[in-house]
């Protein structure tokens, strides 16, 4: 996995499958909820890989954060990108 600009990141799976999840609009959006945080772009840049999710560590006593994979996979194998 790789972050990329713009809040995007570049994700591999194991079955080869690669593609991009782009977050741009869902961080800004007002249906982000919890996710908002990661306007803070340097908190965005503390993405990790963890158990086969893309996960954000707690910060500032806030939970920490997570992407489901199966939701990624199926739109990345569709699309090439996931837009949330």
């Amino acid at each position: 996995m790789e972050v990329l600009s713009g809040y995007r990141l570049k994700v591999g799976f194991r079955d080869k499958l690669s593609g991009i999840v782009d977050m741009q609009a869902f961080v800004r959006s007002k249906d982000a909820g919890v996710f908002s945080r990661l306007q803070d772009e340097q908190l965005f840049a503390k993405a990790r890989i963890s158990y086969g999710a893309v996960v954000w560590p707690e910060e500032g006593g806030q939970p920490a954060l997570d992407l489901a994979p199966d939701a990624m996979h199926k739109a990345i194998s569709q699309a090439g990108t996931w837009i949330l």
